[in-house]
This record gives C-alpha cells, sequence and structure tokens, in this order.
C-alpha cells in the first residue's frame, strides 16, 4: 500500500463544502442589496414616462388652452407603455385645472416586485406638480 506523498496538493471535501457555505452566506446577504439597488434603477423608466407625460401635457394647454383627457392626442408620450416596457402609463384623471397621471409596473416584468413603489404618481393642479407616493420613489 502507497501512501500519499508529502507534497500532495488539492483541497478536502470538508474544505471545498466550508468555502461553498461561506460564499452561499454572502450571496443570502447581498442580495438583497442588490435587488433594491435594480428596482431603483428600473424606476428611471417610469419617472421618465411620467416626465414625458408631464411636458406633453404642458405643451398641449400651452397650444389648446385645455389638458388632453387621451395619451394618443400628446406627441413623445410611450404608450401604453414606457420606454423600456417596464411601466403602463395612463392618465387617470383631468379636468379644467388639472390631470393625474400613473405609471404602474408591468406585474410579469422586472418591476412588478417594487413593493415600495407600487405605483408613480404625477398630479398637475393650478400649474404645480405633487409626486407619490413618495419623493424617495422618484429618486435614482
Amino acid at each position: 500500500m502507497k501512501a500519499w506523498p508529502a507534497a500532495a496538493r488539492g483541497f478536502t471535501l470538508v474544505e471545498v463544502a466550508v468555502v461553498c457555505a461561506i460564499a452561499g452566506l454572502l450571496f443570502s446577504l447581498a442580495w438583497p442589496s442588490y435587488r433594491d439597488k435594480l428596482l431603483r434603477a428600473g424606476r428611471a423608466d417610469g419617472v421618465q414616462a411620467l416626465q414625458m407625460l408631464q411636458v406633453a401635457q404642458a405643451k398641449h394647454h400651452a397650444l389648446h388652452g385645455l389638458y388632453a383627457s387621451d395619451l394618443r392626442a400628446l406627441a413623445g408620450v410611450p404608450q401604453p407603455l414606457s420606454a423600456q416596457g417596464r411601466y403602463t402609463v395612463a392618465l387617470d384623471a383631468v379636468d379644467a385645472e388639472g390631470w393625474r397621471g400613473s405609471a404602474t409596473p408591468v406585474v410579469t416584468g422586472a418591476q412588478g416586485p417594487d413593493a415600495e413603489c407600487p405605483r408613480l404618481t404625477v398630479r398637475v393642479r393650478m400649474g404645480f406638480a405633487s409626486l407619490g407616493p413618495s419623493q424617495r420613489c422618484w429618486q435614482p
């Protein structure tokens, strides 16, 4: 029977298992933070769509004296999906004094699990805009 040479190289099964366990632990700790960053980056698509809607509504109001009640009347606004297809864009309410629009994540898309900002909204009343649901949702 031959003994292993003193200079044998390689890893034991225990060493490999410990390295895999440590890598798995690090991954499980880092994943939620990474996922949060991806969701926040994806919100930029909805924010951009609502900003385009706001600019188009301002132009329409300047030209016609009233706000458009249909997205198709507005040039340059993604319809019905945002530029990257992560959000559906809608005009929720329009009257003589203002309007309200929203961007809702596509349920089956990458933004679907965004529980912190389930719907981005912009409401313009008498020329002043209010953003929802919170300022954090509108920041990159």
